[in-house]
């Protein structure tokens, strides 16, 4: 029976890279892909563009994963966001640097990110298998000399060290089914249970729904529970057919999924962050005097997308036939008021297979940082989506894939240093 150094499972972001690791150091390494293509997952990240990684420095990375992110330092010094960008450079794939520091190829295509990486495969010399989907791993003998026969529907091999890379539970179309996740507590491990990570959310007001389609650009968003902050950021919303969606609505959705464990959440929408109370009160006062006698709902075409304003009235209590000298010092801080802090009821999202990433998964209390290496099983390591980690978008999760891959591999490879 054929035994390879290293076998990686799943052929993600994660898992080309640490094959791409082990055999740079001169391993024998198989590819285990269960689809009859890699990165499938990858090709649909950054809506097809792929974002690579960002140019934010460790710190920030660490605190984007949230309070247990110092798991992974040891992994971004292995393989640094710095790292990941000329690694694609010197391999001929030009990068550009946008918003926020998200770092994309210039061609704005995941397609060429994914063809650089099998080409590495190629050139390492990493075996890859397609449609082997993986059913049960077995350990062969015992202590120090532990291997793993893995098992498939009509055949099976040996590998001296395994790594899973299979990826989380969302978007199960791309082969993340969690297969993974199964596999790993069969072998002794424990799983945070999995939760929607980057996902929409669903709203109590049925006029959000009727709405689907209107965005509103570069708004503040507070999410309080209880009247305690939940979350809070800035960028822009899109209404959906369900609820609230749009770049904010996904980075801040982590802490709003927690919270909506007991029970709804209230969501404040500051739709001009850019004024405060006080001078968005003086603008609308001069506004007033000076267009007199300009029909409210005329005046709000200037301040609001044209499908709001109806809604935004209703909720202000205000008049649309009203001329702008005919509104009340009452009802103009009414419109101040929505416009600072516009109520949205959230009572859900959507399900796990729709969102983004996977938060939840293999324990990290039961990973060694410094190498990704199972502290239960001698030989099994664990990169990417797996592990109990999560960040908002941007690149982060990307760059967590590519990292501990990284060091995931290299450290298979070395095991027997």
């Amino acid at each position: 029976m054929k035994t390879y150094d290293v076998a990686v499972v799943g052929g993600g972001p994660a898992g080309i890279m640490a094959a791409i690791r082990a055999a740079e150091l001169k391993k024998d390494v198989v590819l285990i892909e269960r689809n009859d293509s890699l990165g499938k997952k990858l090709l649909i990240t950054g809506s097809g563009r792929c974002n690579i990684t960002n140019t934010a420095d460790t710190t920030e990375f660490i605190k984007k994963f949230g309070k247990k992110g110092s798991f992974l330092r040891s992994a971004f010094k292995s393989f640094s966001n710095m790292d990941v960008m000329e690694f694609f450079k010197s391999k001929g794939l030009d990068l550009k640097v946008e918003d926020g520091g998200r770092v994309f190829p210039v061609t704005d295509d995941a397609g060429s990110v994914l063809n650089l990486l099998k080409a590495c495969l190629k050139e390492s010399g990493v075996s890859v298998l397609y449609n082997y989907r993986l059913s049960r791993i077995d350990l062969q003998g015992n202590g120090d000399e532990t291997s793993f026969k893995l098992n498939f529907e009509n055949s099976s091999f040996m590998a001296s060290r395994v790594v899973l890379a299979t990826g989380g539970a969302s978007y199960p179309v791309t082969g993340s089914t969690g297969d993974g996740f199964r596999m790993a507590s069969e072998l002794g491990h424990t799983i945070v249970p999995l939760k929607p990570g980057s996902v929409s959310l669903k709203t109590l007001e049925k006029w959000i729904w009727d709405l689907q389609g209107t965005a509103l650009e570069d708004v503040s968003l507070t999410f309080k529970k209880d009247k305690k902050k939940v979350a809070s950021g800035e960028g822009d919303v899109i209404f959906t057919h369900f609820g609230v969606s749009g770049p904010v609505i996904l980075d801040l959705s982590n802490k709003v999924v927690s919270a909506l464990e007991d029970g709804e959440v209230k969501l404040l929408m500051d739709l001009k962050p850019e004024l405060g109370m006080e001078s968005l009160e003086a603008e609308l006062l001069r506004e007033f005097e000076k267009h007199g006698k300009t029909y409210l709902k005329n005046y709000l075409k200037f301040l609001l997308p044209n499908r709001l304003i109806p809604v935004f009235l209703e909720l202000a209590g205000v008049d649309p036939n009203k001329t702008l000298n005919q509104i009340s010092k009452k009802e103009r801080n009414s419109l101040v008021n929505i416009l600072k802090s516009m109520p949205v009821t959230i009572t859900g999202h959507l399900p796990l297979e729709k969102a983004m990433v996977t938060c939840g998964g293999v324990s990290k209390k039961e990973i060694n940082p410094q190498t990704m290496e199972s502290n239960i099983r001698r030989g099994i390591y664990f990169a990417g989506e797996i592990i109990d980690l999560c960040a908002p978008t941007g690149g982060y999760n990307l760059q967590e894939a590519f990292s501990t891959g990284y060091l995931a591999g290299e450290s298979a490879a070395k095991s027997d240093e």
